[in-house]
């Protein structure tokens, strides 16, 4: 049976972020994903230490951090002491920062594949308690070492792009796959593969939408499809027939807030990215989606803290039947 974990966005208070981890881990999830959205956010490894001094079973890590607001070194640095702390119980995610995450603090994607290559090759060595000496897009380490934390500390890697996902394959623990135009699955998974292929690696795969079970689940997820689908390949835009100034129409509404960029975003936009139907019907279609695709985990993702405990519920039972 595939493993469920979830994933929270630090919208609201800490208190509130933590106390839906513990019934999570209550649920039997096994691994919990905190957002690191700059501004837009509460602070993640604010969270992430909060979430492990609450639970003793969930493995946590941020879901997840770039190098263009966040220092490779730092991050690796955080996560080591986060893992120090809680006994191993830490993971390191890894992508190449979205727009709603770099935009309002004024940054900009240089080189992302190469940035995203050398921070993984960066916090490997930091993790491994060696010297790390690299300059990288963006980022430089002189004579760095950390000499806590455990050395096995994994690292998964988010992305969408060709180049990004052989990179996840070929050099990460893991790769998740967040809201993904369902018909390109398995054309992102062959990406994957093609890069674990090349170094014989053998990256765990877990995939992550939204199962809508009801009009207010849909209404839910509307405004977090808006910087997902800027932030998609053109060939997916393509397929979905959205056009360049419909993009810039999302982008400047989102200087008003995801509510207010959402409705430029119609149903036949978001429903080929999520899982519909009834709890039965949504069971279904994630099971042979794991068995066609050969998923390891599959990733809830609580969009509103208030009906959080809700959707962690209903999905408890999606899983497991």
């Amino acid at each position: 049976m595939v493993q469920g974990s979830v994933n929270l966005i630090p919208e609201a208070p800490v208190s509130v972020i933590r106390e839906l981890a513990v019934r999570a881990e209550e649920l039997g999830y096994h691994r919990c994903w905190v957002n690191d959205e700059g501004l837009a956010t509460r602070d993640v490894y604010v969270t992430l230490a909060a979430i492990l001094q609450a639970t003793s079973r969930l493995i946590v890590g941020p879901g997840v951090t770039n190098a263009y607001t966040r220092h490779p070194g730092q991050s690796a640095a955080a996560i080591a002491t986060l893992a120090e702390m809680s006994g191993g119980r830490a993971f390191l995610g890894l992508g190449a920062g979205g727009t709603l995450t770099l935009d309002p603090l004024g940054l900009e994607r240089q080189q992302p594949v190469e940035t995203v290559r050398q921070a993984i090759a960066a916090c490997r060595g930091l993790f491994a308690g060696q010297q790390v000496d690299l300059d990288a897009p963006g980022f430089a380490l002189r004579s760095a070492r950390l000499d806590y934390g455990p050395a096995d500390i994994e690292i998964w890697l988010a992305g969408r792009g060709p180049r990004m996902l052989e990179l996840g394959g070929a050099e990460c623990d893991g790769v998740m796959l967040d809201f993904i135009h369902k018909p390109s699955l398995g054309d992102y998974l062959a990406r994957v593969r093609a890069g674990a292929e090349r170094t014989g690696n053998q990256p765990q795969i877990c995939y992550s939408t939204m199962v809508v079970t009801d009009d207010e689940a849909l209404e839910t997820v509307r405004p977090h499809m808006t910087y997902r689908l800027i932030d998609s390949p053109p060939s997916v835009r393509e397929a979905l027939g959205m056009t360049d100034d419909d993009v810039d129409r999302i982008r400047s509404a989102l200087a008003e807030g995801l509510d207010a960029a959402a409705r430029h975003v119609p149903d036949d936009w978001v429903l080929p990215f999520v899982i519909a139907g009834t709890e039965e019907e949504c069971a279904a279609e994630l099971a042979e989606l794991c068995d066609n695709y050969g998923l390891d985990e599959f990733m809830v993702p609580v969009l509103d803290p208030s009906s959080g405990e809700a959707l962690l519920e209903v999905m408890s039972r999606v899983l497991s039947r």
